[in-house]
Protein backbone atom coordinates (compact mmCIF):
# COMPACT_ATOMS: atom_id res chain seq x y z
CA UNK A 1 0.00 0.00 0.00
CA UNK A 2 1.47 3.29 -0.96
CA UNK A 3 -0.68 5.75 0.99
CA UNK A 4 0.02 6.86 4.57
CA UNK A 5 -3.52 5.91 5.56
CA UNK A 6 -4.73 2.34 5.82
CA UNK A 7 -8.48 1.95 5.77
CA UNK A 8 -9.72 -0.25 8.60
CA UNK A 9 -13.30 -1.30 8.13
CA UNK A 10 -14.28 -3.33 11.16
CA UNK A 11 -17.63 -3.89 12.81
CA UNK A 12 -17.42 -0.46 14.39
CA UNK A 13 -16.81 1.21 11.02
CA UNK A 14 -13.76 3.07 12.27
CA UNK A 15 -11.94 5.48 9.98
CA UNK A 16 -8.41 5.60 8.68
CA UNK A 17 -5.52 4.56 10.91
CA UNK A 18 -1.96 5.58 10.02
CA UNK A 19 0.55 2.80 9.48
CA UNK A 20 4.19 2.20 8.66
CA UNK A 21 4.95 0.24 5.48
CA UNK A 22 6.85 -2.93 6.29
CA UNK A 23 8.76 -3.07 3.00
CA UNK A 24 10.29 -0.37 0.85
CA UNK A 25 8.21 0.52 -2.18
CA UNK A 26 11.25 1.13 -4.36
CA UNK A 27 14.51 -0.54 -3.31
CA UNK A 28 16.60 1.87 -5.38
CA UNK A 29 15.56 4.89 -3.29
CA UNK A 30 17.16 3.48 -0.12
CA UNK A 31 20.63 3.53 -1.68
CA UNK A 32 22.61 6.70 -1.39
CA UNK A 33 20.48 8.42 1.28
CA UNK A 34 22.23 10.49 3.88
CA UNK A 35 22.21 9.56 7.56
CA UNK A 36 20.17 12.67 8.31
CA UNK A 37 17.52 11.56 5.83
CA UNK A 38 17.45 8.05 7.32
CA UNK A 39 17.17 9.46 10.87
CA UNK A 40 14.38 11.75 9.69
CA UNK A 41 12.52 8.82 8.18
CA UNK A 42 13.04 6.72 11.33
CA UNK A 43 11.71 9.57 13.47
CA UNK A 44 8.72 9.96 11.19
CA UNK A 45 8.01 6.21 11.31
CA UNK A 46 8.35 6.16 15.11
CA UNK A 47 5.95 9.10 15.37
CA UNK A 48 3.50 7.36 13.05
CA UNK A 49 3.82 4.15 15.08
CA UNK A 50 3.08 5.95 18.35
CA UNK A 51 0.09 7.77 16.83
CA UNK A 52 -1.23 4.48 15.42
CA UNK A 53 -0.86 2.76 18.82
CA UNK A 54 -2.69 5.61 20.54
CA UNK A 55 -5.43 5.62 17.89
CA UNK A 56 -5.88 1.85 18.21
CA UNK A 57 -6.07 2.04 21.99
CA UNK A 58 -8.53 4.92 21.77
CA UNK A 59 -10.80 3.12 19.32
CA UNK A 60 -10.83 -0.05 21.43
CA UNK A 61 -11.51 1.82 24.67
CA UNK A 62 -14.26 3.98 23.15
CA UNK A 63 -16.09 0.89 21.88
CA UNK A 64 -15.89 -0.85 25.23
CA UNK A 65 -16.94 2.29 27.15
CA UNK A 66 -20.03 2.61 24.94
CA UNK A 67 -20.98 -1.00 25.70
CA UNK A 68 -20.42 -0.42 29.41
CA UNK A 69 -22.47 2.77 29.41
CA UNK A 70 -25.40 1.06 27.72
CA UNK A 71 -25.25 -1.81 30.21
CA UNK A 72 -24.95 0.48 33.20
CA UNK A 73 -28.29 2.12 32.36
CA UNK A 74 -30.02 -1.08 33.49
CA UNK A 75 -28.09 -1.06 36.77
CA UNK A 76 -29.10 2.57 37.34
CA UNK A 77 -32.78 1.76 36.73
CA UNK A 78 -32.57 -1.20 39.12
CA UNK A 79 -30.88 0.96 41.75
CA UNK A 80 -33.51 3.71 41.50
CA UNK A 81 -36.36 1.19 41.83
CA UNK A 82 -34.55 -0.42 44.78
CA UNK A 83 -34.15 2.94 46.52
CA UNK A 84 -37.82 3.83 46.06
CA UNK A 85 -38.78 0.36 47.33
CA UNK A 86 -36.71 0.86 50.48
CA UNK A 87 -39.03 3.78 51.33
CA UNK A 88 -41.89 1.28 51.77
CA UNK A 89 -39.70 -1.09 53.80
CA UNK A 90 -38.95 1.63 56.33
CA UNK A 91 -42.66 2.49 56.61
CA UNK A 92 -43.34 -1.20 57.16
CA UNK A 93 -40.67 -1.33 59.86
CA UNK A 94 -42.10 1.77 61.56
CA UNK A 95 -45.62 0.35 61.52
CA UNK A 96 -44.36 -2.99 62.84
CA UNK A 97 -42.58 -1.33 65.76
CA UNK A 98 -45.71 0.75 66.45
CA UNK A 99 -47.44 -2.48 67.50
CA UNK A 100 -45.29 -2.48 70.67
CA UNK A 101 -44.36 1.21 71.00
CA UNK A 102 -46.07 4.52 70.46
CA UNK A 103 -46.16 5.43 66.78
CA UNK A 104 -43.86 8.49 67.13
CA UNK A 105 -41.27 6.40 69.05
CA UNK A 106 -41.37 3.62 66.44
CA UNK A 107 -40.74 6.01 63.55
CA UNK A 108 -38.06 7.82 65.59
CA UNK A 109 -36.22 4.51 66.06
CA UNK A 110 -36.48 3.76 62.32
CA UNK A 111 -35.15 7.25 61.52
CA UNK A 112 -32.16 6.79 63.87
CA UNK A 113 -31.52 3.33 62.41
CA UNK A 114 -31.49 4.84 58.90
CA UNK A 115 -29.01 7.55 59.99
CA UNK A 116 -26.79 4.90 61.60
CA UNK A 117 -26.73 2.76 58.43
CA UNK A 118 -26.06 5.83 56.24
CA UNK A 119 -23.18 6.86 58.53
CA UNK A 120 -21.74 3.33 58.42
CA UNK A 121 -21.78 3.21 54.62
CA UNK A 122 -20.34 6.73 54.46
CA UNK A 123 -17.45 5.62 56.68
CA UNK A 124 -16.83 2.51 54.57
CA UNK A 125 -16.83 4.61 51.39
CA UNK A 126 -14.40 7.11 52.93
CA UNK A 127 -12.01 4.32 53.93
CA UNK A 128 -12.09 2.83 50.41
CA UNK A 129 -11.51 6.20 48.70
CA UNK A 130 -8.67 6.96 51.09
CA UNK A 131 -6.85 3.81 49.86
CA UNK A 132 -6.75 5.00 46.21
CA UNK A 133 -3.18 5.38 45.01
CA UNK A 134 -1.55 6.68 41.84
CA UNK A 135 -0.91 4.08 39.10
CA UNK A 136 2.77 3.59 40.01
CA UNK A 137 3.48 0.83 37.48
CA UNK A 138 2.09 2.93 34.61
CA UNK A 139 4.08 5.97 35.69
CA UNK A 140 7.26 3.89 35.96
CA UNK A 141 6.59 2.34 32.53
CA UNK A 142 6.16 5.79 30.93
CA UNK A 143 9.37 7.01 32.55
CA UNK A 144 11.26 3.92 31.37
CA UNK A 145 9.94 4.35 27.83
CA UNK A 146 10.87 8.03 27.79
CA UNK A 147 14.36 7.22 29.08
CA UNK A 148 14.81 4.53 26.42
CA UNK A 149 13.80 6.92 23.62
CA UNK A 150 16.08 9.77 24.73
CA UNK A 151 19.47 9.85 23.01
CA UNK A 152 22.19 8.74 25.38
CA UNK A 153 25.11 11.06 26.06
CA UNK A 154 28.20 8.96 26.59
CA UNK A 155 30.86 10.59 28.71
CA UNK A 156 33.34 11.50 25.99
CA UNK A 157 36.21 13.74 27.14
CA UNK A 158 36.18 17.09 25.37
CA UNK A 159 39.30 18.32 23.58
CA UNK A 160 40.27 21.93 24.18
Amino acid sequence: MSSQEHERNGREGLGAVPYIPLSAEDESTANGQSIGSLVSQATQHLSTLVRAEVELAKSEVVGEVKKGAKGSVYFIIAGVIGLYSSFFFFFFLGELLSEWLKRWAAFGIVFLLMLLVAGLFGLLGYRKVKKIRAPERTITSFKDTAAALKPRRDSVPEHS
